[in-house]
């Protein structure tokens, strides 16, 4: 009698792999709005684990009904301050449409 475990048919014992991190992360990169139950039927597999590589691997969240990372990358950040930046000139140069005298 052995105490290991011999080979079997069916599902993978561990489906948080390399590869499946990396679809995920490349379905969600290329539609936002994708459902939790689009990626599971996808690659079929569990909804839990789907969840937990989305949250613990590839650290997001969901806002309103886009995923997006926990933290901004440089580019996103430049871009917000960019923007900023814009803005406040637009409302320097018109600052008489932009302010209410009371």
């Amino acid at each position: 009698m052995s105490t290991e475990d011999g080979e079997r048919n069916g599902r993978p014992k561990e489906v948080v792999t390399d590869e499946n991190i990396k679809k995920i992360r490349n379905m969600i990169l290329n539609d936002r709005k994708l459902k939790l139950n689009d990626i599971t039927h996808t690659l079929k597999i569990s909804t839990e684990r789907v969840h937990h590589i989305i949250h613990e691997y590839l650290d997001t969240r969901k806002l309103c009904v886009k995923w997006e990372p926990r933290e901004l990358t440089f580019d996103q950040k430049q871009r917000r301050v960019d923007d900023l930046k814009q803005s406040l000139k637009m409302i320097q140069r018109n600052k008489h449409e932009f302010c209410i005298d009371m």
